[in-house]
């Protein structure tokens, strides 16, 4: 059986790089993209050409009326390119940040990062794992996986709004693998530290990095690579017996 993995946010950083190194490991991949369609289809591009099968569909997380026509367009993507077989993994990257205080955090920036962290992700994984009608596209047996962030363990000022959202991801780990675990699906959560992409706003600042790298156990900044072998590993056979954890890939950074 053929491994599909349904990646949300997968044109750029975190998202394109675990794309990549699940086809190096035999998957397929359905990746999901907001914006910059041609970034998305130069990840297909680049699968294909590592001789395995892409398609590219158009996802914003962050609005609750996309997430059923999604499903259908998934669910019409997968009859068509692989005979209507079921994901075997569903992993929840796609995100967004904000850099405010408690002194200047507003309504619209919790809205968004609600929508976007927790409704968003909920409703996907609903509409994808335990639909109220027709099949799950999730097989039994197969994974989901969700993005939190170490700052739920360490503190950066100015992020609180966003790691609270993630705090919310740190509970729906446990709670789906209670409840999807009867069907053999396990659910896991990968917490990066700080990772150099262009989501986190630094990338290519060597200063920031230095930074970084002296507050981090193995002496280095992350790279978008590092995380995705991380979520790779995670979803491998070999960890079948790994379901409600949050597994932190930081390098040891704040320890």
């Amino acid at each position: 059986m053929t491994d599909i993995t349904l990646i949300t946010g997968a044109n750029r950083g975190i998202g394109r790089a675990t794309a990549l190194e699940l086809v190096r490991r035999g998957h397929d991949v359905v990746l999901t993209y907001r914006s910059h369609r041609d970034e998305a289809d130069a990840v297909v591009a680049d699968i294909e050409a590592m001789g395995r099968r892409a398609v590219a569909l158009e996802l914003d997380i962050a609005d609750a009326d996309a997430i059923a026509p999604f499903a259908q367009a998934l669910r019409a993507a997968l009859a068509e390119h692989w005979d209507g077989a079921a994901l075997t993994a569903v992993i929840n990257n796609a995100g967004q940040g904000a850099d405010t205080t408690l002194a200047t955090t507003d309504a619209a920036t919790l809205d968004a990062l609600y929508a976007t962290h927790v409704r968003g992700v909920y409703l996907l994984t609903q509409a994808i794992a335990a639909p109220a009608n027709g099949a799950p596209l999730l097989a039994d047996g197969g994974a989901v996986l969700l993005l939190g962030t170490g700052l739920t363990r360490f503190v950066h000022v100015g992020r609180d709004a966003y790691a609270a959202m993630k705090g919310a991801v740190d509970v729906l780990t446990r709670y789906w693998a209670q409840e999807l675990g009867g069907r053999g699906i396990r659910v896991n959560q990968v917490a990066p530290g700080p990772v150099e992409t262009a989501f986190s706003g630094w990338e290519g600042n060597e200063q920031v990095r230095q930074v970084f790298a002296e507050g981090t156990a193995l002496g280095r900044s992350a790279t978008a690579d590092d995380i995705a072998g991380v979520i790779a590993g995670v979803l491998d056979p070999g960890a079948a017996w790994v379901t409600a954890q949050r597994i932190e890939a930081s390098g040891g950074y704040r320890l």
